[in-house]
């Protein structure tokens, strides 16, 4: 197979027009065209990026009797697995997927003490003529069958858990041409990963200002409840634009990580990860106790606050403990 057979293939497998080739080659369209038809030959530079863009070796490229692509990445561990382009985008899909689900699963967790505040609010306000007893225990049927449903999503992440596991957790090598695809992929969406995740970040910093403000400039524990309810939607909020975005960008990098080396960066995000995944429930629960026990809402508010800035000493002491290991 000659040079213009091998780039004609390599192109139609990815799903290149010519016109997509020639602009990530930095060329004409003529060009490749007469590349395709051999009216004319690349020069080496040029040989080198197109062995670049379709992540193949140059000798591939140059020798004709070589038929079967040989990839630029060494190293592979034995027994990987081949992870072709179209199942690297059903791995996407999937992490898509899982990610719907546990946003939906944590935000019906979050959103799970709302309607208590909500009763509570009109038990002080004497609207819905309910007392203090019954919106307590509304409120609390409330969160168990809220929580209920969200147990439900958690669940059905399992479904996609063996789709997962062959890029996750064990070795795999990926075809010709696919590294260089989600390059791409992943260059075209950092600008919107960054912005959705500075959003969310945002989202979340002001989501106890209304609260705050509340507590400070008026009067009443009907006000402050509702303000609660605010502070928790605010909240919700930022996970649905922070989660979604964070699944497909680790799910790029994932695809990427056998020629990606894990950095410090990812290594104290996932520490951080798994300290909020005990964290914040825990203070959750601190907060529900202590409200419902002195039912003093306009005081126990102070926890969010409080816990913001305890979450994020506790990351630096972390970072400490790890330092003085290493």
């Amino acid at each position: 197979m000659i040079l213009a057979e091998k780039i004609i293939k390599l192109r139609k497998q990815l799903s290149w027009s010519q016109e997509e080739l020639a602009e990530k080659m930095d060329v004409s369209r003529q060009s490749v065209s007469k590349w395709e038809s051999t009216n004319s030959i690349p020069d080496l530079n040029k040989v080198i990026k197109l062995a670049e863009i379709f992540d193949v070796s140059t000798d591939y490229l140059l020798k004709d009797d070589i038929e079967i692509p040989d990839l630029q990445s060494d190293g592979k561990e034995p027994g990987s697995v081949q992870i072709n382009l179209e199942q690297a985008l059903h791995y996407v899909e999937t992490k898509r997927l899982v990610s719907s689900l546990i946003t939906k699963g944590v935000v019906f967790c979050i959103s799970s003490v709302i309607p208590l505040f909500f009763f509570l609010a009109m038990a002080q306000t004497g609207r819905l003529n309910m007392t203090g007893n019954v919106a307590a225990v509304a409120g609390i049927v409330s969160i168990l069958l809220m929580v209920s449903v969200a147990v439900s999503y958690f669940i059905k992440t399992n479904q996609y858990q063996a789709e997962i596991d062959s890029i996750e957790n064990e070795p795999f090598e990926l075809s010709y041409g696919v590294h260089s695809v989600f390059q791409e992929k992943l260059k075209d969406f950092q600008n919107i990963y960054h912005f959705r995740l500075s959003l969310g970040i945002f989202m979340f910093i002001i989501s106890f200002v209304p609260l705050l403000v509340a507590s400070m400039f008026m009067q009443g524990e009907g006000l402050t409840l509702m303000m609660l309810i605010v502070l928790f939607i605010i909240i919700a909020i930022g996970i649905c634009i922070v989660s979604p975005v964070s699944a497909k960008f680790d799910a790029y990098n994932n695809i990427l990580k056998d020629n990606v080396k894990e950095t410090e960066k990812s290594k104290r995000a996932k520490r951080a990860e798994k300290l909020a995944a005990f964290y914040w429930p825990l203070l959750v629960a601190i907060f529900l106790g202590w409200s419902l026990w002195t039912m003093d809402w306009g005081v126990t508010w102070i926890i969010w606050p409080v816990g913001a800035v305890l979450f994020a000493a506790l990351i630096g002491l972390m970072e400490l403990f790890e330092k003085n290991e290493t």
